[in-house]
C-alpha cells in the first residue's frame, strides 16, 4: 500500500515517542489508528486497535478505554455506517462526560451530531452540536472541524448554501490547523457532492440544460479530490468520487463515460454502506443504459431501482429515484408508469421542501455560529 503522507498522523507519531506516560500514549495511539483508518488503510488501523485492547485488557484505564470504544465507532461508521458506530461513540461520550475528559468529550458529541445528521434526527443534532460547542476548546481543531463540517451539512440540506459556504470555510480553517488531510479531502468531497446534488435536482426539475452543467465547473472539483487523495496515500472509501464522477456525466449526458464508471465502482459502494442510497443510483444507471442502446437493461434496473428504495433514505434520493424512473419509462414509451412516478416525484419533492423549511427554522433557533 502507498505511504500515507499525513501531517497529523507525523504529528502523532512524534507525540508518541516523547510520551512517557502509558495511558497517554495509548490515547495516542488509538487517533493514530484512525488517522490510518480515514485514509483508508483499514487493515493497519485494526491491527493497531487490536494490540490496544490487549495492552488495555492488562492494564484497564478509563480514559484508554474511553478512545478504544471511540475508535471503534468509528471504524464501524467507516466500514458500513451501522447502528453500531452510535452505540460506542455514545458510550465513549458517556465515558468521557463523567470522568471529565474534555477533548473527546468534544469530539464524541460532534461525532454524535454527525451520525443524527445522517440519521435525520434534527433535535438530536442540534443538541449533540450545541454539547460539542460547549465543550470544545477554540483551538480544538479536531471537534472543531466535525462540528463545523456537520453544521454546514446541515445548512445545505436546508437550502442554505450561503451558510454552508461559511461553516465549511471554517472546518478548512480547522483541518489546516490541525494537519489533518483526511480532513480536508471529505471537504473537498463535500463540497463537490453539494454542488452535483444541487445541479442533479435542477437537471431532473428541468432548471437548466445539461450543456449549462458541463460548462459548471463540476468534473474539475470531483476529480481534484482524486488527485488530493493519490498524492496523500489513501481514501477511506476509494470508490465514491468515481461514483460522484459518473452523476455528473448522466448530468451532463454523457451517458457511456457514467456507465462505465457505476458498472465499475456502484457496486462496491453500496457494499461500503451507500446502500440506502443506491435507489437513486442505480435509476441514474438504468437511464445510462436507456441512453446507450441497452433498453432491456435499462428496464429492468430501473425495475430494481424501485425496488431498492429505502423507507431510511433521504427524501431528496427517493425524489430524485421517482424523477428519474419516470424519465425512464416515458423514454420506453411507458406512459402509465411513467405518470406514476412522476406523481410519486412531485410528492417527494413537496415534502423535501417541507423538511429542507423545517431544518431552516432549527437551525435558526439553534443561532450557531461557525468558530
Amino acid at each position: 500500500m502507498k505511504r500515507l503522507k499525513s501531517r497529523l498522523l507525523l504529528r502523532l507519531e512524534g507525540q508518541i515517542a516523547a510520551s512517557k506516560n502509558f495511558a497517554a500514549s495509548s490515547c495516542l495511539k488509538a487517533q493514530r489508528a484512525l488517522v490510518l483508518a480515514r485514509h483508508g488503510h483499514m487493515a493497519e488501523a485494526r491491527e493497531q486497535l487490536t494490540e490496544l485492547h490487549q495492552l488495555a485488557f492488562q492494564h484497564p484505564h478509563p480514559e484508554v478505554g474511553a478512545w478504544l470504544h471511540f475508535a471503534e465507532g468509528l471504524m464501524s461508521y467507516y466500514t458500513d455506517f451501522s447502528v453500531a458506530a452510535h452505540e460506542k461513540i455514545a458510550h465513549a461520550y458517556a465515558i468521557a462526560k463523567s470522568a471529565n475528559l474534555a477533548q473527546l468529550q468534544a469530539l464524541s458529541a460532534a461525532w454524535l451530531a454527525q451520525i443524527a445528521y445522517v440519521q435525520h434526527q434534527q433535535v438530536e443534532m442540534v443538541a449533540f452540536a450545541q454539547a460539542c460547542d460547549a465543550a470544545a476548546a477554540p483551538d480544538d481543531h479536531a471537534a472543531r472541524y466535525r462540528l463545523c463540517t456537520v453544521m454546514g451539512l446541515a445548512h445545505l440540506y436546508a437550502g442554505q448554501e450561503p451558510g454552508a459556504r461559511g461553516w465549511f470555510a471554517k472546518a478548512r480553517v480547522h483541518a489546516q490547523a490541525d494537519g489533518d488531510d483526511a480532513a480536508i479531502s471529505a471537504l473537498m468531497y463535500n463540497m463537490a457532492e453539494m454542488r452535483t446534488a444541487q445541479a442533479r435536482r435542477d437537471s431532473l426539475l428541468s432548471q437548466f440544460s445539461a450543456s449549462a452543467v458541463a460548462n459548471s465547473g463540476l468534473l474539475l472539483g470531483a476529480d481534484s479530490v482524486s488527485h488530493f487523495d493519490a498524492v496523500v496515500g489513501g481514501s477511506v472509501m476509494p470508490d465514491l468520487t468515481p461514483v460522484l464522477r459518473a452523476q455528473i456525466l448522466t448530468v451532463e449526458g454523457d451517458f457511456a463515460q457514467a456507465r462505465s464508471l457505476f458498472e465499475a465502482h456502484l457496486p462496491q459502494a453500496m457494499a461500503a454502506g451507500l446502500s440506502r442510497l443506491g435507489s437513486s443510483l442505480l435509476a441514474d444507471l438504468a437511464w445510462c443504459r436507456v441512453n446507450t442502446g441497452q433498453a432491456e437493461q435499462g428496464l429492468r434496473q430501473a425495475q430494481e431501482a424501485e425496488l431498492e428504495l429505502d423507507p431510511h433514505c433521504d427524501v431528496d434520493d427517493r425524489a430524485i429515484t421517482y424523477s428519474r424512473l419516470a424519465q425512464i419509462y416515458a423514454a420506453l414509451g411507458d406512459t402509465a408508469n411513467a405518470e406514476r412516478h412522476a406523481k410519486s416525484a412531485a410528492a417527494e419533492w413537496a415534502e423535501f421542501a417541507s423538511q429542507q423549511a423545517a431544518w431552516g427554522q432549527a437551525l435558526a433557533a439553534a443561532g450557531m455560529q461557525p468558530r
